[in-house]
């Protein structure tokens, strides 16, 4: 073995490959995260709507929570209770839709089309 092999002379002193701790990078890291951060509460605080049959409207949060439901009375026929059944579930989950893709689209943005995968966005 050669004198002084291990001791990280091509390695840059033990900090890892290329020179150790990049701190610049490490600032741009923590304001992604708080960028990403900031992204999540807006788009949690945001209501997203949708209107299936032009009869039935809903309202979701950024949380995908029912906010709002709006029925139009003549949607509402004694004889056929289940168009309005699925009237209103189509409004809901196309406003659940949306909430979900403004989400993605936000936090595409902030990580420039980065698979962050398991952080919950």
């Amino acid at each position: 073995m050669a004198k002084g092999a291990f001791r990280g002379g091509s390695y840059g002193g033990g900090g890892g490959f290329g020179g150790g701790v990049n701190m610049n990078m490490i600032k741009q890291a923590q304001k992604m995260q708080q960028d990403m951060l900031k992204m999540q509460e807006e788009l949690e605080q945001a209501t997203y709507e949708a209107s299936a049959g032009g009869v039935v409207k809903a309202v979701v949060s950024g949380k995908g929570e029912l906010v709002s439901l709006t029925i139009d009375p003549e949607a509402v026929d004694p004889e056929d209770v289940e168009m309005l059944q699925d009237t209103v579930i189509a409004a809901v989950n196309e406003a659940i839709r949306k909430a979900e893709e403004a989400k993605a689209e936000g936090m595409g943005k902030l990580t420039g089309g980065l698979n962050l995968g398991g952080l919950g966005f």
